[in-house]
């Protein structure tokens, strides 16, 4: 057994890269062979959210707080709220974040692939793509 106390590594802002507006990541846990999973706490600001990207083995959304949008690539923008669980399939390319009036936080796991990859991301979602509700 390992117990990670909460706070021992330090949070992070999101990079602009990776996201757009203010997004803090708190790392929870990270790969360690011969386990393929991470976890991450991420907090998104009113308006912020991530790139297009996609997960070589999957993603799961665990919202603990606040309200956020989530989106597959040719499907409608979706909300969520705390206790849903969103589920992307491996290579399933989507983008996730806050509404642009409400915070949101979730719990984000995936698992990294043979490489070590856990994810692949893309351009950034742009505002006319994320304030739209139909693809």
């Amino acid at each position: 057994m390992k117990i990670q106390p909460a706070g021992s590594q330090p949070s992070r802002q999101g990079p602009a890269e990776w996201f757009a507006g203010r997004v803090r990541i708190d790392p929870l846990f990270p790969v360690e062979p011969p386990s393929r999973m991470a976890g991450n706490l991420v907090t998104f600001e009113p308006g912020a959210r991530t790139a297009w990207h996609t997960h070589p083995l999957g993603q799961t959304l665990i919202v603990v707080q606040g309200m956020g949008w989530v989106q597959r690539e040719g499907g409608p923008r979706e909300e969520v709220r705390p206790g849903d669980v969103a589920r992307f399939a491996p290579g399933e390319r989507h983008w996730h974040g806050a509404t642009a009036t409400t915070a949101m936080t979730h719990l984000a796991v995936q698992e990294a692939d043979d490489g070590g990859s856990t994810v692949t991301w893309m351009e950034q979602v742009t505002e006319e793509r994320y304030r739209a509700d139909a693809p």
